[in-house]
């Protein structure tokens, strides 16, 4: 007995240094490139480490030892069985290993999943294991999502253009210079430090609404994050220049007769 707990005792330690290595390994790497197949590689072969302790450990016992042999005689048999019952299981560490190779995302992108029309879930990818993707949503939850369903869905990924671009819409008077409008738009826009927008920047009257029209344009930056903070200055920066050059953005007001 004290001849197998040494042995057993032997098996997870090398199990244990096996791990630490694999994670130091992957560590490494992942700071050189933050693929996904790099966290999805890294858990399989956890995985595969754990299982053949586990094996190894059961082996060890007379009990056991005729059943794990039993199971390696069987192999065929036990495969097939297990493929079966576990089909949905292996059908995630599949679109993984997919997913994977094909990159379509990576950890710290921000993605939005749809599946049938439905947003599954929207935020950025925390992590990638060979079951599921982790994604932290804006709301600060996280969301597991299996990797067969990431894997059929369809996935926004606003890291995977070169440049993003989003509309700036801002309202203006009807008795208002719509031409002095889109020139100071133009002006805050070109002038902005996170915006990429060229000279041919285009701005138009987009629509007539009860109180005025409404002008639209694309601000585009390098990332989503630059998109968020140059479209906020943006529309701080015309309210107050619009109400330096007399442009009015109109809004609705209630008098109420005493």
């Amino acid at each position: 007995m004290i001849q197998i707990i040494i042995q057993i005792g032997v098996g997870v330690g090398i199990a244990i240094l096996l791990i630490f290595i694999i994670n130091r390994i992957f560590n490494r790497l992942y700071r050189v490139n933050q693929g996904i197949h790099l966290k999805f590689f890294r858990s399989l072969a956890n995985g595969l480490v754990g299982i053949i302790t586990i094996y190894y450990c059961c082996s060890l016992f007379s009990t056991t030892k005729e059943i794990t042999k039993l199971l390696l005689q069987s192999g065929t048999v036990i495969v097939a069985l297990i493929t079966f019952a576990a089909q949905q299981a292996l059908g995630n560490v599949i679109s993984g290993f997919s997913i994977s190779m094909t990159k379509p995302y990576k950890v710290d992108d921000k993605v939005k999943v749809i599946s049938g029309g439905s947003v599954l879930a929207e935020g950025k990818i925390t992590d990638v294991t060979i079951r599921h993707t982790i994604i932290r949503t804006f709301d600060g939850q996280s969301a597991i999502i299996p990797n067969s369903v990431m894997d059929s869905s369809v996935i926004m990924n606003t890291n995977y253009t070169e440049n993003v671009g989003n509309f700036l819409e801002i309202e203006i008077s009807y008795d208002s210079d719509p031409d002095k409008a889109i020139d100071i738009m133009k002006r805050l826009i070109l002038s902005h430090p996170l915006t990429i927008n060229g000279e041919d920047t285009s701005i138009f009257v987009n629509r007539y609404t009860a109180n005025g029209m409404v002008l639209k344009t694309s601000v585009w930056t390098k990332t989503l994050d630059d998109n968020f903070k140059a479209c906020s200055d943006l529309r701080k920066s015309l309210v107050k220049e619009f109400a330096e050059n007399s442009i009015t953005i109109p809004y609705q007001t209630i008098t109420i007769d005493k």
